[in-house]
């Protein structure tokens, strides 16, 4: 599987693009739908994930489920724990705090999650936008300082980073 990241909108929102066998899954197509589009032009597109809902996440998401002819999968559709969509299978988890609406993707083959506003290199996501909430981020800090050191965060704006890595130096994993 490969990883393609497409930075987009004024907020510079990475869009990621997983591709495997032809096909291809997109996670938050944040704006640029067009630049979005320029990416998936070798690919079949299974769908789209969305970490949560805010603006810059999802301001292409009308257009790409227009031209493609796909569904979209968030918090609403997508069960904890395992799930399948098209050749891509995946761990989804709550991970609610940024938003009520937060969820996490991690892809197991190539030992990556892609986390949304959740957690950010050296710190996390806001919690004080609407449906927003400290407590559940505590929560749901405590949860995946559970998972193995070695997963590769990929979050919704900035570089990746590693689990480990923020296990050690995000302050607010202390």
């Amino acid at each position: 599987m490969k990883i393609s990241r497409v930075v987009v909108g004024e907020l510079e929102e990475n869009c990621y693009i997983l591709e495997k066998n032809n096909h291809a899954l997109v996670i938050d197509p944040g704006a640029e739908y067009f630049k979005i589009k320029e990416s998936l032009k070798n690919y079949i597109l299974d769908g789209i994930l969305i970490t949560h809902n805010h603006f810059d996440h999802v301001g292409a998401l009308n257009e790409l489920l227009e031209i493609y002819k796909v569904k979209s999968y968030n918090m609403d559709n997508l069960k904890e724990g395992i799930n399948t969509v098209g050749n891509f299978t995946f761990d989804v988890t709550y991970n609610k705090g940024h938003t009520s609406d937060s969820i996490s993707f991690f892809f197991e083959e190539i030992n990556s999650m892609f986390v949304g506003d959740f957690i950010f290199q050296r710190t996390i996501g806001r919690w004080d936008l609407p449906t927003g909430s400290e407590l559940d981020m505590v929560k749901s800090i405590e949860e995946i300082k559970k998972r193995d050191n070695d997963i590769i965060l990929y979050p919704g704006h900035g570089p990746e980073t590693v689990l480990g890595y923020e296990k050690k130096y995000n302050p607010y994993f202390k």
